[in-house]
């Protein structure tokens, strides 16, 4: 190699370096400057409890979300944060009776363009499982009272059992979802339900997991919707390695087709991603796993398409330590192409999770963490990702802390 070719070597590396130092000293300083409050305690009882609740945040500014438990029937709720003043209105929407309505609810709800609610419960409808299959349910209002419905009951058969993400909604009003157990084939599924034209929904399943290397049990995190209408998702496990798989669904003229994208391979690699993925321009995703990478603590990961099909990279690896630990819920971007993402576990001593960035300068991914969770009365383990506003704030949800340690919503400001 000539001494022109050594220098030149030299310098790609310096140069690399200098600008993942810069991207970590920008996202340190984006860090510096980002502040989170608690808005909202739950005290428990007929407000609810237990908040494993992604948010969502309609164009008024209004917050909506699901408690697993609590409420009037102590089934969990559907609730809204209202900004009121310097501060917030919480109202319970709907509280779950636990029976044919459904009980349960994980993961939210999902607003269409009606102001509309759509979710799902775990528990209660009428299936034949122990407590009851689960629904998919919609609330909707009229002169500020909210109306539950049942779109559909499982039955823990073929159309699966057991719902535990929310549900994504395409311009037409088509209702998609999955489950993580029950189908043809035991391992789950994903349905979608099709508005008719003299009211109500059909529901169908679009595919049964085989618990091969199309996946097995369907993860928390919901779908992906493109803008030709494919769905992205993510099983928590099988796949070529059973450490879970990113597939598409694609419409054809002969129904649904499953592609898995990329098998998750255990250390070095992800394992077990319990969030689901989110879109960039470029059409690349983003993820979490919860287990493995180089320190088996977790990893945030990116699949890139090429001519070849699609290549993953790991973007960060969690150390366990005050960096943060296991991520279950899924990413949000910022206006600049920022990610900002949780972790259920580490930051301080006692683990309650932390709030972290992660910032790209240069085809260079810096992660830097921006805020860490105290613990009960302050805020405490975060399950679940965070929403974006049109106030560039994100919003967020702890299934503890509080004063009363049931639960809590946060703002963070980047």
């Amino acid at each position: 190699m000539s001494a022109m070719a050594i220098l030149d070597s030299r310098s790609k590396v310096f140069l690399s370096t200098i600008l993942a130092a810069i991207a970590i000293v920008a996202l340190a300083h984006t860090a510096a400057a980002s502040s989170t409050t608690m808005i909202y305690s739950f005290a428990g009882g007929k407000d609810g409890e237990y908040l494993d609740t992604d948010l969502v945040v309609d164009a008024s500014g209004n917050i909506y979300g699901t408690t697993v438990q609590g409420g009037a029937f102590s089934s969990g709720t559907v609730w809204q944060l209202s900004p009121s003043g310097s501060g917030w209105t919480h109202a319970v929407l709907y509280s779950f009776h636990g029976g044919n309505d459904g009980g349960e609810p994980y993961k939210g709800v999902t607003l269409d363009a009606h102001g509309n609610l759509y979710g799902t419960t775990v528990a209660g409808g009428s299936g034949a499982c122990d407590g009851g299959c689960g629904v998919v349910y919609k609330l909707t209002h009229n002169n500020g009272v909210w109306t539950q419905t049942v779109l559909h009951s499982f039955t823990g058969g073929a159309d699966g059992s057991g719902p535990g993400n929310g549900v994504t909604i395409d311009p037409h009003g088509n209702i998609y979802g999955m489950t993580p157990t029950g189908g043809d084939f035991g391992y789950g599924t994903v349905y979608e339900l099709l508005p008719q034209s003299g009211g109500g929904f059909r529901f169908q399943v679009i595919h049964a997991f085989t618990g091969g290397v199309d996946g097995a049990s369907a993860s928390a995190g919901r779908l992906t919707l493109d803008g030709k209408g494919n769905l992205y998702g993510v099983t928590t496990v099988g796949g070529a390695h059973n450490d879970g798989v990113v597939f598409e669904l694609t419409r054809g003229q002969a129904g649904w087709t499953l592609l898995p994208l990329y098998s998750f391979q255990d250390q070095p690699d992800g394992a077990l991603p319990y969030g689901g993925v989110i879109l960039d321009k470029a059409g690349n995703l983003y993820g979490t796993t919860y287990y493995a990478g180089a320190n088996d603590v977790g990893t945030v990961y990116e699949l890139e398409q090429n001519s070849g099909g699609w290549s993953e990279t790991i973007l960060y690896n969690f150390k366990g330590g005050t960096d943060g630990s296991s991520p279950i819920g899924g990413l949000v971007p910022d206006k600049s192409g920022n990610l900002y993402g949780t972790t259920s576990d580490g930051g301080t001593s006692g683990g309650f999770g932390v709030i972290f960035g992660m910032k790209n300068s240069g085809g260079k991914w810096a992660e830097a963490v921006v805020y860490r969770f105290p613990g009960a009365p302050g805020l405490s383990l975060a399950y679940n990702g965070m929403a974006s506003s049109r106030d560039g704030n994100f919003y967020g949800a702890t299934v503890h802390g509080g004063p009363a340690n049931d639960g809590a919503i946060y703002r963070f400001t980047p």
